[in-house]
């Protein structure tokens, strides 16, 4: 008997990553600078907000804000 581990939605407060290989294939990476900084594909960054399909995600970085699509974050999990 197998059961999936049901993925836990994010919200205010996840701690998050980007998934690299999702930002990459988006029509959203097309917009930006191809020099991305390593940390946000390491995390973690916290998420401030929601709004619809999209996360406002903050860094444990002297940076600004950044918004991401939902399914281009990852939850960071601590070990």
């Amino acid at each position: 008997m197998t059961e999936s581990i049901s993925q836990k939605p994010l919200k205010k407060g996840s701690l998050v990553f980007v998934d690299k290989d999702i930002y990459l294939t988006s029509i959203e990476s097309l917009a930006s600078d191809t020099d991305l900084p390593s940390y946000i594909f390491e995390g973690p960054g916290e998420i401030l907000s929601i709004k619809e399909e999209y996360a406002q995600v903050r860094w444990r970085r002297p940076v600004p804000d950044v918004w991401f699509k939902l399914d281009q974050l990852k939850e960071y999990l601590v070990v």
